[in-house]
């Protein structure tokens, strides 16, 4: 409120991060209606610089048999200088220093695409060459000299599990095997061409140089001071991660921002994420998270993904994220203000791998993409609305209604939610039948166990369009998600159920990502289903629902004359004012109807769990022959405005049943609340190393006073991610913020602002910002 300041931090408080800098000052002002402006001024809080280590917490206990490993610390050179120099004895051949090239400039890093990364590690991809420069004591002769590399990774490395290699020097290299070649000598130097498989396994390496005589005496050896990282190599023809698209590989390999959708169907909202993946990437200590699985399934990124999957969450191995649904999040951040996969991942290494709450299913999802394109697998944030959650295996969503066809809450486990977000990864398949590779769904929110714990996938796109749930991992989990029926279930007198009713479209709607190379929305829901009752789509779905708990669901379909649905019209209702909706119903006979419909509607968490009804109503039809009626339904903001939940979401429920054929209506429907956009105006040029602002406005659309507001902004390359403490915003008051700040890095970039109260969720907004060279 004027008069009030922001919360002003210590400068002990104050860190830095590579690629941004904090800004150099924030100016805020809140002006309520009918009050001038007053411009309140403070310091902002900073965490210090961090990577994304996504180990597991040592003390975790896995009850997975199939699954535990023993924990394994990094290998650690033992001096962190170049050792002293050799004194040689009789002419003997010795390494004096090596140099790995690993310049971000350098021909290496930019090569294998890695010159964005932070960090001054050689940092590589598999399958591909890079070369090293080594220093002997004298000349290396070919006639007398010998000369070969090893790599080591994990602390007990073998050559036979592919963690201990060693790299003979060859003459001509050949593909698929690790090789090195001198191709350059100068004096005592010499430059070292070196192969690596595309099968390699991927890591953090300490690389050694041994030299001795042809005759194998007068060995020395010479570790270098700086590791070596691996990562798996979608540009790679014989990786099974290869992308045949640069576009593509662009997107979903580099790409360090994208856009993460929800809301409902006919109200898509979006959200800037910064992914962050090579601001967040600080090799010696990332890596760190792959130690907690055998280091020979380090090369296959099957196994790598399921393992990532299961490290994100925090719900039963001390994982990155703690997941909360409750709506309390007062003892941790609100999922909704997250828009930065970095800020999370730094502050889990700050505090030495303790879980950070709080998170939902799209910031799952945005740290599983950050890891994926970190570790150079191909990934992208996928949403899914009206996303069913199958509790029995059924591979149905199951709808119970009592005698007067009303939900009987407590069978009714089955839920489906107004949008769910997981991800896609690209890979090869060699464990499936021909044609199961290419996209697999991979899933870090915890939903349900698999193999004793919480992780999904991967699991074949391919194989959830055909309805192949037999092939692993998790895929009739994810096929209900996308292609189950609603079946609706009606208790008889002698307390059994009959079903009276299948709803063939309820759930899988509007499979959302980011356009590669745009900020537009692309549907990628033919990848998942065939087009809705077309053939393909039925005999999928039969076929799935063979391996499920109900393989005898399914009945000829009963003959419907009138037929009930719910429109929104344009956008949508708003927040703070009432909800307008249509309910349509259709005779499509040439006879008279009658029906009465039930309806009710429910505050909802977007998972599809309710929180209670909030109104309900009985609404007599009557339709003259192949006539279409429109019923208005409208919610007050009085009945809801103290009901919401997290993403102002409500379910309305139609039940009814038409009196002269006795046929079933039925239809559930969600609908959100739409919230205002933070408006951005980017002040002054934009160029490196020139201060620069940015006008950040907020106008509270409620009625009433929003509690403890905070903004949190960042842009990569502008700024660092930061909060700034607002405090309490009058009704229908505007707030200002201007952001002070010096680019770092030239390029288009993005500055992301997100609100968190109690009161609202999902208020965010972006500007494009192109940065010029100085």
């Amino acid at each position: 409120m004027p008069g009030e300041r922001l919360t002003v931090r210590t400068t002990s408080e104050i860190g830095r991060f590579p690629g941004a800098a904090p800004p150099t000052r924030v100016e805020l002002t809140i002006q309520n209606e009918g009050e001038k402006k007053r411009e309140e001024g403070g310091c902002l809080w900073w965490l210090r610089k961090m990577c994304p280590c996504c180990c597991k917490h040592p003390n975790a206990t896995s009850y997975d048999v199939t699954d535990k490993v023993e924990f394994t610390k990094l290998p650690t050179p033992a001096a962190i200088v170049d050792p002293p120099k050799p004194k040689p004895e009789n002419g003997e051949l010795s390494v004096c220093s090596v140099d790995l090239l690993s310049s971000k400039a350098g021909q290496n890093r930019q090569e294998h695409h890695t010159d964005l990364y932070h960090g001054d590690e050689l940092i590589l991809r598999r399958g591909q060459t890079f070369q090293i420069e080594v220093e002997l004591n004298r000349p290396f002769s070919t006639d007398t000299d010998k000369l070969y590399l090893e790599l080591k990774t994990g602390s007990l490395p073998l050559v036979s599990k592919g963690t201990h290699v060693i790299i003979p020097l060859v003459k001509h290299l050949e593909d698929e095997r690790w090789e090195a070649k001198i191709v350059e000598q100068n004096g005592n130097k010499i430059k070292l061409s070196i192969n690596s498989p595309a099968n390699a396994v991927i890591g953090l390496y300490e690389l050694t140089v041994t030299t001795s005589s042809l005759k194998g005496d007068a060995t020395t050896t010479y570790t270098s001071s700086k590791n070596i990282v691996m990562l798996f190599n979608p540009w790679c023809e014989e990786d099974s991660v290869f992308l045949d698209n640069e576009e593509e590989r662009k997107e979903y390999v580099l790409n360090d921002t994208g856009r993460i959708y929800y809301g409902t169907e006919k109200q898509i909202g979006a959200r800037t994420w910064n992914f962050g993946q090579v601001q967040a990437m600080k090799s010696n200590e990332f890596f760190s998270s792959l130690y907690e699985m055998p280091p020979s399934g380090r090369g296959d990124p099957v196994n790598v993904v399921r393992v990532i999957s299961a490290m994100i969450n925090a719900q039963d191995d001390y994982g990155v994220l703690v997941g909360n649904w409750s709506g309390d999040y007062s003892d941790g951040v609100s999922p909704t203000a997250w828009s930065s996969s970095v800020e999370i991942l730094r502050k889990y290494h700050s505090t030495n791998g303790t879980p950070v709450s709080y998170g939902q299913c799209w910031v799952f999802s945005g740290i599983t993409t950050t890891v994926l394109r970190c570790l150079g697998i191909p990934s992208r944030s996928v949403t899914n609305f009206q996303s069913a959650h199958d509790t029995d295996v059924s591979l149905t969503t199951d709808v119970y209604l009592n005698e007067n066809l009303e939900p009987i809450d407590y069978l009714n486990r089955d839920s489906v939610w107004n949008f769910h977000v997981w991800n896609d990864c690209w890979m090869a398949r060699p464990d499936l039948p021909p044609g199961n590779g290419g996209w697999q769904a991979v899933d870090a929110t915890p939903q349900e166990t698999s193999q004793g714990t919480f992780r999904c996938g991967p699991a074949s796109v391919n194989a959830i369009r055909s309805g192949h749930v037999y092939l692993k991992h998790d895929t009739p989990f994810v096929f209900a998600e996308v292609n189950s029926d609603k079946i609706y279930w009606q208790r008889n007198l002698d307390g059994t159920f009959k079903q009276i009713y299948s709803e063939k479209k309820a759930v899988g709607h509007c499979i959302s990502t980011k356009a590669v190379g745009s900020d537009k929305r692309a549907d990628i829901t033919s990848l998942y289903k065939h087009e809705e009752d077309s053939e393909e789509e039925r005999i999928a779905v039969e076929t799935a629902s063979r391996y499920g708990s109900k393989p005898d669901v399914y009945s000829t379909p009963v003959a419907e004359d009138v037929s009930v649905e719910v429109k929104v019209d344009g956008e949508g209702p708003r927040v703070g004012a009432d909800a307008q909706l249509k309910i349509l119903v259709k005779n499509l006979s040439s006879q008279p109807r009658q029906a009465t419909i039930h309806s009710q509607v429910a505050v909802m968490y977007y998972t599809g769990v309710l929180k209670g009804t909030i109104k309900k109503e009985q609404m007599p039809v009557e339709l003259s022959p192949n006539e279409e009626k429109t019923i208005d339904w409208v919610l007050t903001y009085q009945q809801y405005q103290s009901q919401l939940v997290d993403q102002a979401a409500f379910m309305l429920t139609l039940c009814g049943r038409v009196t002269e054929t006795k046929q079933v209506l039925a239809n559930q429907t969600t609908f959100r609340l739409r919230t205002p956009d933070i408006t951005i105006t980017p002040i002054g040029d934009a160029v490196v190393g020139k201060e620069m602002a940015a006008k950040i406005t907020f106008t509270n659309p409620l009625p009433s006073t929003l509690k403890g507001v905070v903004f949190r902004v960042e842009g990569l390359g502008l700024q660092e991610g930061h909060e700034v403490v607002v405090g309490d915003v009058g009704a229908h008051s505007k707030v200002t913020l201007t952001e002070h700040f010096i680019p770092s890095q030239p390029g288009p970039r993005k500055l992301v602002a997100s609100l968190d109260c109690e009161q609202l969720s999902q208020v965010h907004g972006v500007a494009d910002i192109v940065v010029l060279e100085q």
